[in-house]
């Protein structure tokens, strides 16, 4: 008989950073069982994986984080994951986002993501794919999850749902979602250059400023001494 999925259980792909953090959270409000899935493709901000641990073992959800550095060499094409390359500074434009491209980055955690919820019977995939990243990640499109959700319903006998919530949403709104519950983005990591400090410069950093900023809330992250600040009036960065 072929296996049957829970629609109580989901596996939500948790990098560490602002959006999965709140998707995670999400999946935990709405009493779903959780198996939270990282993984350590050899991207230059590893710290994020230190962070999602942390939190995972606070909040008692289970946590894989799966080593797949061995395909380093098929995605190093991009500043975050090759060191030797100059990590792109202000805000996301066409230049420097595209620096930042993974090759097909969410193909590849989607396709094991959707291996690890058919192995444990949970019935959909949770990730953070969100609206600012539509313009020059294909893989956070609505047309390209669309598309992996089609495939997730055909791939195995049991189907698995690709759960993006935030798909059309803005960071801002994202924060907003999560400061309305309560959420502490203390315990979440966004620099790219994965440093004891975050930067505040490259543009993860900047977008995540400016979420803040456009809350009116400061960012309780620590940030380098010489980082620029928001301005909480004006929204700007």
């Amino acid at each position: 008989m072929p296996p049957i999925s829970s629609p109580s259980a989901t596996v939500v792909i948790y990098s560490g950073g602002m959006d999965s953090f709140t998707v995670l959270h999400r999946a935990l409000r709405a009493g779903l069982e959780v198996h939270a899935l990282s993984f350590d493709y050899g991207q230059r901000h590893a710290r994020e994986l230190e962070v999602a641990a942390c939190v995972c073992a606070a909040l008692g959800v289970p946590h894989q984080v799966v080593d797949i550095r061995a395909i380093h060499g098929l995605i190093d094409n991009s500043a975050l994951t090759d060191a030797s390359r100059d990590m792109p500074e202000g805000d996301y434009g066409e230049e420097n986002l595209t620096a930042t491209v993974v090759p097909n980055r969410n193909m590849i955690l989607l396709s094991l993501a959707i291996a690890k919820a058919v192995n444990v019977g949970a019935g959909r995939v949770d990730y953070g794919a969100h609206g600012g990243d539509h313009v020059l990640y294909p893989d956070c499109r609505p047309e390209f999850v669309e598309a992996m959700g089609a495939v997730a319903g055909i791939a195995n006998f049991a189907p698995v749902e690709i759960h993006a919530p935030f798909l059309r949403s803005s960071k801002a709104e994202i924060l907003a979602d999560g400061l309305a519950m309560g959420l502490d983005y203390a315990e979440t990591w966004t620099c790219y250059r994965g440093e004891a400090l975050a930067c505040g410069r490259c543009g993860s950093c900047r977008e995540r400023l400016a979420a803040f900023a456009a809350n009116g809330v400061s960012d309780p992250l620590a940030y380098a001494a010489d980082a620029p600040r928001p301005d909480l009036a004006g929204g700007g960065v």
